[in-house]
């Protein structure tokens, strides 16, 4: 069931890692940014502010490739500052990658950042992982990812926060949804999460433009899809792993694309 909203917002800031970064969903008007979902609904929530005769002012803190302690350490304590009146936080899947990570303790560092901005007045959009199940290499990890998906709608509910509810969605389970390093979606698939994120935040959508998978896909040979399997590795895994080795990150000397509560513009229209 659709939550009603709760409020015209009109102080929203996204923090995250790459996903909410808007990562391969590039931004034509600004050399080397992205767009991605926040921005697109920071779009959707400034016409619904216009429309009650307010205006948004939103920030974007997320950077590629930064794990939790970022996300709920600086980024929070920045986002805190601005007196958001809401707060997208989507963190924790860089962490649940390594083999190691605590899945409890990440959902415990969440549930203590969701407390301090909901104690600071603001509301609070989360996000379950997608399903991996047909990801190569990445559905070695379905199961921190099954637990984080449930520990983000135990927090939701705990704390009344809203969710995106990316594991039980098919349509991003199609390899089209995604950009050619199989981490981060396309423009479409930034579209749709970005409609489906303002659909989690209670306003009325037509669920027949973002909800349901795409038409059937051409079949693609055993030969082909090992030979782009192949590829894919070499091009993408490959530095991964080389990075992991050498303690570098891709967020390295990267900063945040928005780092001021501002009008929302064109490029998210």
């Amino acid at each position: 069931m659709t939550p009603e909203p709760q409020r015209i917002w009109t102080r929203y800031v996204a923090i995250g890692d790459s996903f909410t970064e808007g990562m391969c969903d590039t931004d034509h008007t600004r050399e080397d940014s992205f767009v991605g979902w926040a921005d697109r609904l920071a779009a959707l929530l400034d016409h619904e502010a216009r429309a009650a005769g307010q205006e948004l002012r939103y920030a974007n803190l997320a950077v590629r490739g930064r794990l939790l302690d970022d996300v709920v350490g600086p980024q929070l304590d920045a986002a805190l500052a601005m007196g958001p009146d809401l707060v997208s936080m989507v963190g924790g899947g860089n962490d649940i990658l390594r083999p190691k990570v605590d899945v409890d303790d990440v959902a415990q560092r969440i549930e203590e950042a969701v407390i301090s901005i909901r104690a600071a007045g603001a509301d609070v959009l989360l996000a379950t992982p997608v399903d991996p199940s047909e990801a190569p290499l990445v559905r070695l990890t379905r199961g921190r990812a099954a637990a984080h998906a449930a520990n983000i709608f135990s927090i939701a509910a705990e704390h009344g926060c809203h969710v995106i509810d990316q594991w039980r969605w098919a349509a991003l389970r199609d390899w089209r949804m995604w950009a050619p390093d199989r981490i981060h979606l396309t423009s479409e698939g930034h579209r749709r999460v970005a409609l489906h994120a303002f659909h989690a935040l209670g306003f009325d959508t037509e669920r027949d433009d973002w909800f349901p998978p795409l038409p059937p896909a051409e079949q693609v040979g055993t030969v082909e899809a090992t030979k782009a399997n192949a590829a894919w590795a070499r091009e993408y895994v490959g530095p991964w792993v080389q990075r992991r080795l050498t303690g570098r990150s891709s967020g390295d000397n990267v900063t945040a694309k928005r780092p001021r509560l501002e009008r929302v513009t064109s490029s998210t229209d």
